[in-house]
Protein backbone atom coordinates (compact mmCIF):
# COMPACT_ATOMS: atom_id res chain seq x y z
CA UNK A 1 0.00 0.00 0.00
CA UNK A 2 1.61 3.05 -1.15
CA UNK A 3 2.07 5.73 1.45
CA UNK A 4 -0.43 8.53 1.94
CA UNK A 5 1.07 12.42 2.27
CA UNK A 6 -0.36 14.27 5.21
CA UNK A 7 -3.15 16.34 3.56
CA UNK A 8 -4.52 13.08 1.96
CA UNK A 9 -4.62 11.71 5.79
CA UNK A 10 -6.28 14.87 6.91
CA UNK A 11 -8.97 14.68 4.27
CA UNK A 12 -9.98 11.64 5.47
CA UNK A 13 -10.86 12.64 8.87
CA UNK A 14 -14.72 14.11 8.89
CA UNK A 15 -17.50 14.46 11.24
CA UNK A 16 -16.98 13.85 14.59
CA UNK A 17 -13.70 13.07 14.38
CA UNK A 18 -13.04 16.27 12.96
CA UNK A 19 -14.90 18.05 15.89
CA UNK A 20 -12.41 16.18 18.81
CA UNK A 21 -9.73 17.61 16.65
CA UNK A 22 -8.28 13.81 15.44
CA UNK A 23 -5.11 14.56 13.63
CA UNK A 24 -3.44 11.70 11.17
CA UNK A 25 0.15 11.37 11.54
CA UNK A 26 0.74 8.29 9.26
CA UNK A 27 -1.04 5.17 7.98
CA UNK A 28 -0.88 1.40 6.98
CA UNK A 29 -2.66 -1.60 7.11
CA UNK A 30 -0.19 -2.78 10.29
CA UNK A 31 -0.08 0.84 12.12
CA UNK A 32 -1.80 3.96 12.48
CA UNK A 33 -0.78 7.40 14.49
CA UNK A 34 -2.35 10.10 15.04
CA UNK A 35 -2.88 13.02 17.61
CA UNK A 36 -5.56 15.46 19.52
CA UNK A 37 -4.52 18.78 20.97
CA UNK A 38 -6.16 18.98 25.02
CA UNK A 39 -8.89 21.40 24.87
CA UNK A 40 -11.23 22.55 27.82
CA UNK A 41 -13.92 21.04 25.69
CA UNK A 42 -12.45 17.70 26.10
CA UNK A 43 -12.25 17.57 29.42
CA UNK A 44 -14.27 15.72 32.08
CA UNK A 45 -15.03 18.21 34.94
CA UNK A 46 -12.56 17.23 36.86
CA UNK A 47 -10.21 18.22 34.35
CA UNK A 48 -8.53 15.57 33.11
CA UNK A 49 -9.23 14.46 29.22
CA UNK A 50 -12.25 12.75 28.85
CA UNK A 51 -12.19 8.93 28.24
CA UNK A 52 -14.31 9.02 25.64
CA UNK A 53 -11.64 10.90 23.35
CA UNK A 54 -9.43 8.41 24.01
CA UNK A 55 -12.66 5.48 22.85
CA UNK A 56 -13.16 7.61 19.47
CA UNK A 57 -9.40 8.24 18.98
CA UNK A 58 -8.87 4.34 19.25
CA UNK A 59 -12.33 3.47 16.96
CA UNK A 60 -11.52 5.94 14.57
CA UNK A 61 -7.43 5.11 14.41
CA UNK A 62 -8.24 1.40 13.78
CA UNK A 63 -11.31 1.40 11.53
CA UNK A 64 -9.46 3.79 8.96
CA UNK A 65 -6.42 1.56 9.21
CA UNK A 66 -8.46 -1.64 8.46
CA UNK A 67 -11.01 -0.32 5.84
CA UNK A 68 -8.29 1.25 3.80
CA UNK A 69 -7.60 -2.63 2.57
CA UNK A 70 -10.87 -3.80 2.95
CA UNK A 71 -12.76 -1.42 1.07
CA UNK A 72 -11.04 -2.91 -2.68
CA UNK A 73 -13.14 -5.75 -1.69
CA UNK A 74 -16.28 -4.15 -1.02
CA UNK A 75 -16.11 -4.21 2.70
CA UNK A 76 -16.54 -1.88 4.99
CA UNK A 77 -14.93 -1.24 8.68
CA UNK A 78 -16.76 -0.29 11.83
CA UNK A 79 -15.94 -0.43 16.05
CA UNK A 80 -17.19 -3.91 17.58
CA UNK A 81 -15.27 -3.66 20.55
CA UNK A 82 -13.57 -1.05 22.43
CA UNK A 83 -12.01 -1.40 26.08
CA UNK A 84 -9.62 1.30 27.02
CA UNK A 85 -7.40 1.08 30.56
CA UNK A 86 -6.78 4.96 31.69
CA UNK A 87 -2.40 4.47 33.26
CA UNK A 88 -1.65 8.48 33.48
CA UNK A 89 -4.22 11.67 33.69
CA UNK A 90 -3.86 14.07 30.67
CA UNK A 91 -4.57 17.67 31.29
CA UNK A 92 -3.05 19.90 29.19
CA UNK A 93 -0.63 19.34 26.03
CA UNK A 94 -2.01 16.66 23.38
CA UNK A 95 -2.12 12.71 23.52
CA UNK A 96 -0.55 10.68 20.72
CA UNK A 97 -2.03 7.08 19.43
CA UNK A 98 -0.16 4.70 18.06
CA UNK A 99 -2.34 1.75 17.11
CA UNK A 100 -0.88 -1.60 15.68
CA UNK A 101 -2.66 -4.38 14.15
CA UNK A 102 -2.60 -7.30 16.60
CA UNK A 103 -4.99 -9.69 13.69
CA UNK A 104 -5.93 -9.82 10.70
CA UNK A 105 -8.98 -11.54 10.08
CA UNK A 106 -12.09 -12.62 7.17
CA UNK A 107 -14.91 -10.64 9.47
CA UNK A 108 -12.60 -9.12 12.25
CA UNK A 109 -9.43 -7.08 13.48
CA UNK A 110 -8.15 -6.25 16.34
CA UNK A 111 -5.58 -3.41 17.03
CA UNK A 112 -4.04 -2.53 20.49
CA UNK A 113 -3.70 1.42 20.58
CA UNK A 114 -1.06 3.01 23.18
CA UNK A 115 -1.75 6.01 24.10
CA UNK A 116 1.22 8.89 25.16
CA UNK A 117 0.75 12.60 26.50
CA UNK A 118 3.24 14.83 25.18
CA UNK A 119 6.67 13.91 27.31
CA UNK A 120 5.91 10.45 26.02
CA UNK A 121 4.73 8.79 29.07
CA UNK A 122 2.20 6.07 28.81
CA UNK A 123 -1.69 7.26 29.44
CA UNK A 124 -3.78 4.71 28.66
CA UNK A 125 -4.13 1.10 26.41
CA UNK A 126 -6.96 0.34 23.99
CA UNK A 127 -8.03 -3.49 22.89
CA UNK A 128 -10.05 -2.59 19.91
CA UNK A 129 -11.80 -4.77 17.28
CA UNK A 130 -13.13 -4.28 14.22
CA UNK A 131 -15.65 -5.68 12.31
CA UNK A 132 -15.61 -6.13 8.73
CA UNK A 133 -18.43 -6.50 6.83
CA UNK A 134 -19.85 -6.59 3.13
CA UNK A 135 -20.82 -2.81 1.76
CA UNK A 136 -24.46 -2.07 1.73
CA UNK A 137 -25.23 -2.62 -1.86
CA UNK A 138 -22.17 -4.99 -2.32
CA UNK A 139 -20.09 -2.03 -2.97
CA UNK A 140 -17.48 0.17 -0.93
CA UNK A 141 -18.13 3.78 -0.71
CA UNK A 142 -16.40 6.31 -3.02
CA UNK A 143 -15.68 8.59 0.17
CA UNK A 144 -13.92 6.03 2.60
CA UNK A 145 -13.68 8.31 5.94
CA UNK A 146 -17.03 8.36 6.06
CA UNK A 147 -17.87 4.56 5.93
CA UNK A 148 -14.28 3.88 7.82
CA UNK A 149 -14.88 5.87 11.03
CA UNK A 150 -17.21 5.04 13.40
Amino acid sequence: MATPDPQQLQRAIDGFDRLYGLELLALSDTEVRGRVQVRDELKQPAGLLHGGVYASIAEALASLATYVTVAAHGDVAMGLSNSTSFLRPVTEGSVEALARRKHRGRTTWVWDVEFTDALGRACALTRMTIAVRPAPGGEASADGAQTAAG
